[in-house]
C-alpha cells in the first residue's frame, strides 16, 4: 500500500487558508441572503454530493499515435485503488471507483473488496471489455462481440458481461455498465437491423442474469472504432434497447458521445422524463470524443445538464436516481490532478444549479419572456460558489486547494521506488 497522504498533512496546509476563506464564505453568504439564499444550506448539499472515479482514470492514458508513462503510474487495482484514496482525501466527493474487467480483475476479488474498504473507498458500476481481444481467447472481437454474426463469439462477449456481474457482487457493486465498440466501416458491411436484433438478443441473456437489486446501463456513442456506423450509435437507439429490455435496462449519457452541437442538456431531460437516466460519464471535448477534463471547454453546458438536473431533483422526479462518473483520458497532466479538478468541477456546476431561481425561472418561461429566463440561468452560472466548494471540504476533512495540497505532498516522488516506470498499462485509454 503506497503512503497515503495524511490527515496532519492536509490540515496544516488549510491552516494559512482558513482566515480567508471565512472571510470569502461569509462575503459571499450576505450577498445571496439578500436572493433569499442560506450559504450553509447550499453548503450542505454541496458536501454530500458525489463522483465516482473511474480505474482506468488514474493511469495515463495516450493517441492512436503513442503513449507516454508518467512517474510512478499503477500497475494494478491495487495501486489504483491507492491513487483514487488520495483524490477522496483531498476533494471529499470521490468515495466511489468504478472497475474495468478484466483489467482490474484478480485471483481473489474479495482482496480487492477488503482493500477497498481500508481505504474508505466503495465500488460504483462495473465495465465489461468486449472492444479488445484479451490473451487466449478463442474468439476475435475483430468484426463485433455482442452483435457479431458468429454465435460462438458472441456467447463469449456474453460470458464476459456475466463474469462482470459476478465479479461486481464481490465488490458491493449494484450496475454493470456495457459499452461495445460494435459497427462498420465501409457501407454495406453490416446488415443494420440484423446487428441490432444480435444486440437485443445477447443483452436478453446479459439482462437475464442481473440480481434483483441490479442494473445495467447502456453506453452509446457515435464513432471509434467503427468509422462508418456504430450499432448503438445514439441516445435514440440507446433508449430504445433500454425501454425493450426492461425496468432494470437505463440509458447512459457520456457528454463526449453525441454529434456535435447536439443539445445534451434537452437529451437529459428526455431520458428523465421517461425515467431511463442511468447517470453520466463527464469529460469535455473540442472536437469529437476527445475525453478531455470535465468542465474543461464547455463549463456553460456542463452547469445546464445539472440545471436539469437539480429541476428533476427539486421536484421530486419519479424514478430519478442517476449515477455519476469521471471518464477522462489524461495524456499530457498527473491524472490525480486531472481527475481531482474534474470532481470540483462537476461539483461546481451542481451547486451553481443550485443557485437558480427556480420560481422566477419559472413565471418568465410561462410569461414568454425569453431574455430575463435566459438571464436567471446565467445570474447562477456566474455566481462565484469558490467558498461554498473549498468550506465543503474543508467541513469533511478534504483539502482548500486540493492541487496546491497534493504537490507540496510530492507523492508521485514518494512512492516512485515502489512503482517501477511502465510502458504499457491496465490504466488510461489508448
Amino acid at each position: 500500500m503506497s503512503q497515503p497522504i495524511s490527515d496532519e498533512f492536509i490540515n496544516e496546509a488549510n491552516v494559512a487558508q482558513i482566515d480567508n476563506l471565512n472571510r470569502d464564505y461569509e462575503n459571499l453568504g450576505e450577498k445571496l441572503l439578500r436572493s433569499g439564499i442560506i450559504i450553509d444550506d447550499i453548503m450542505e448539499k454541496a458536501k454530500v454530493f458525489s463522483v465516482a472515479v473511474p480505474s482506468w482514470g488514474v493511469g495515463t492514458g495516450g493517441t492512436r499515435f503513442a503513449r507516454f508513462p508518467g512517474l510512478s503510474e499503477p500497475r494494478n487495482i491495487f495501486e489504483k485503488l491507492d491513487d483514487c484514496s488520495i483524490i477522496q482525501s483531498m476533494v471529499k466527493v470521490t468515495p466511489e471507483v468504478s472497475p474495468h474487467f478484466p483489467w482490474d480483475v484478480v485471483e481473489d476479488m474479495t482482496e480487492v473488496k477488503d482493500y477497498a474498504d481500508n481505504l474508505n473507498l466503495s465500488f460504483a458500476s462495473v465495465n465489461s471489455n468486449t472492444f479488445q481481444d484479451q490473451p487466449g481467447q478463442a474468439k476475435s472481437f475483430k468484426y463485433g462481440s455482442l452483435t457479431h454474426t458468429d454465435k460462438q463469439t458472441r456467447d463469449i462477449a456474453i460470458q464476459h458481461n456475466i463474469d462482470c456481474i459476478n465479479w461486481g457482487k464481490t465488490l458491493g457493486s449494484k450496475v454493470i455498465t456495457v459499452w461495445i465498440g460494435d459497427g462498420s466501416n465501409f457501407p454495406g458491411q453490416q446488415n443494420f437491423t440484423g446487428a441490432l436484433e444480435r444486440y437485443l438478443g445477447s443483452m436478453r441473456e446479459i439482462y437475464a442474469e442481473l440480481p434483483d437489486d441490479w442494473k445495467v446501463f447502456i453506453e452509446h456513442k457515435m464513432f471509434e472504432p467503427a468509422f462508418y456506423s456504430t450499432v448503438i450509435q445514439d441516445w435514440g437507439t440507446n433508449v430504445l434497447c433500454a425501454m425493450e429490455l426492461g425496468d432494470k435496462a437505463y440509458s447512459l449519457v457520456d457528454l463526449g458521445h453525441h454529434a456535435p452541437n447536439v443539445n445534451i442538456e434537452m437529451i437529459v431531460a428526455r431520458l428523465i422524463q421517461f425515467k431511463k437516466l442511468a447517470g453520466f460519464h463527464f469529460n469535455d471535448s473540442k472536437y469529437g470524443d476527445d475525453d478531455l477534463d470535465s468542465g474543461s471547454i464547455h463549463p456553460y453546458q456542463q452547469f445546464l445538464i445539472f440545471n436539469e438536473l437539480v429541476d428533476a431533483e427539486m421536484r421530486g422526479a419519479e424514478g430519478f436516481a442517476p449515477d455519476y462518473m469521471l471518464d477522462q483520458s489524461h495524456n499530457v497532466t498527473d491524472p490525480i490532478e486531472s481527475l481531482m479538478t474534474s470532481a470540483m468541477s462537476v461539483q461546481r456546476s451542481y451547486t451553481q444549479a443550485l443557485m437558480v431561481d427556480r420560481p422566477s425561472l419559472a413565471d418568465y418561461q410561462n410569461g414568454c419572456d425569453a431574455l430575463m429566463a435566459s438571464q436567471t440561468l446565467k445570474d447562477a452560472f456566474e455566481t462565484d460558489v469558490t467558498p461554498i466548494l473549498q468550506m465543503a471540504r474543508l467541513n469533511s476533512g478534504g483539502a482548500i486547494d486540493p492541487v496546491a495540497c497534493y504537490r507540496a505532498a510530492e507523492y508521485r516522488k514518494n512512492i516512485a521506488g515502489e512503482r517501477p516506470a511502465v510502458q504499457s498499462s491496465g490504466s488510461g485509454i489508448v
